[in-house]
């Protein structure tokens, strides 16, 4: 990823990259994302699988072969999407510092 990128990422696309560092299909990510968020972030299965493809185009996740039988599709972080999801974690917690910096002089 090129550093001069500034990509900001939504929250639901934020969570759907921690998600899918193991590979999880469309409902294991809604869980996870719930799970993680202790509930707080719902995705809809419009917005999770809009997302899936938008990702999918852009390389930050792909595809796991799956058995033919099988109906769910899992997906994966690619090594494109873990270094959008540390620039944004680098980017986040920036933001922190800089807060508790302010409001603590």
């Amino acid at each position: 990823m090129n550093k001069s990128e500034n990509i900001a990422l939504t929250e639901a696309v934020y969570y759907i990259l921690l998600a899918l560092h193991q590979p999880l299909h469309g409902y294991g990510i809604m869980q996870e994302t719930q799970k993680l968020t202790k509930g707080r972030l719902s995705l809809s299965a419009g917005t999770l699988y809009g997302a899936l493809s938008a990702l999918m185009e852009k390389s930050w996740i792909k595809a796991l072969e799956s058995e033919e039988e099988s109906r769910k599709k899992e997906y994966i972080i690619t090594e494109l999407g873990k270094s959008v999801f540390k620039a944004e974690l680098d980017r986040l917690q920036e933001l922190v510092q800089n807060g508790i910096i302010v409001i603590t002089q």
